[in-house]
Parts: C-alpha cells; structure tokens; sequence
C-alpha cells in the first residue's frame, strides 16, 4: 500500500467549486482508503495499491463523471513529495515573498518551465518533476512564471502549491 498526494489543478478558481468532502466520498467510492484532504484547494491524501499512473487515470475519471468537469490532477507517493520539500533551493519564508513549487507531469513542459527567464525579483530553479520559484507576494501573476502557467497548454501538466502546503501535505 502506497501513501499518496493527489493535488487537483484549477479547483476553487475559475469557477470550478468542488467541496473537499465531497471530494473525498468520490475518492473513497473509487475504491481508495485513508482519503483525507488538505485545506479547500484540491489536496487529497490517499492510499493505494495501484501505480502513480493507475491512481491518476481512477481520480481524473472519478472527478469527471461525479463533478462534470475536465478534471486534470498529478499524482505523487508521498516520499517523493517529502524529497520535493527538502530540496527546495531559496530560502523557504522570506518576508514580503510567496514559495511555491510547480509540479509538472510533462517533461517537455518541464523544459520549457526551466528555461524561463527570471524576472525582476524572481527566483526560479528547475528540480527533481518541479520547478521551484519565490516571488513577492505582491507580483506573483506578473511574474514570469504566473504569466506563462495560465496558457492552455500548461492546463493539464501541471500546477502550483506554495511550499507552505506542500509542507502540509507530510504532517
């Protein structure tokens, strides 16, 4: 059995609602176990016997059908979340500064991400699936990084959690 971190991409935005509890029931009648969630941001804990992949197809078709929309979610043991966190390459809390780690399913997206160039006072480093980046709290959409992730192509590779959540997710 496999302890997992399913994170949904695009849920409480854009007028995607979905309510964490229900969330979960849809988890839990898919056929996973210990299913809890993580804030109201589309952070699901999970336990399974299948494959990374296998508990990514199940979710996104059990988020589909239940909820009616395209759903999108990246998948991930929860090992590798916790070596996703201690690899993160800046400083983790910097007064007036947002830390997020975008985790990318995609390597080709992957690439691209990495070869971003920095804006004004953005940090950006590629890592292990993810791209690590710090911004102030005040210009994360005017970053380099918050312009780019909006485009369609991006919509189902990847998305974004400050690191603070991410940190979350292993307590």
């Amino acid at each position: 059995m496999t302890r997992y971190a399913v994170l949904l991409r695009g849920v409480n935005v854009g007028g995607v609602n979905l309510k964490m509890a229900e969330v979960a029931s849809t988890f839990e009648s898919a056929g996973f176990t210990g299913v809890r969630t993580i804030l109201a941001s589309g952070n699901v804990l999970l336990d399974s016997r299948k494959d990374t992949a296998a508990v990514r197809d199940t979710a996104q078709k059990a988020l589909r059908e239940t909820f009616g929309y395209d759903a999108w979610v990246l998948v991930y043991p929860l090992d590798v979340v916790a070596a996703i966190s201690a690899a993160f390459p800046f400083e983790r809390e910097v007064d007036g500064h947002h830390s997020y780690v975008t985790f990318v399913s995609d390597e080709q997206v992957l690439d691209e991400l990495a070869a971003l160039p920095e804006g004004a006072h953005e940090k950006i480093a590629r890592g292990d699936g993810v791209i690590y980046w710090q911004v102030p709290r005040s210009a994360t959409l005017a970053t380099t990084i918050g312009k780019t992730m909006g485009k369609k192509r991006y919509k189902s590779a990847t998305t974004t959690r400050n690191l603070r959540t991410v940190d979350k997710l292993l307590r």
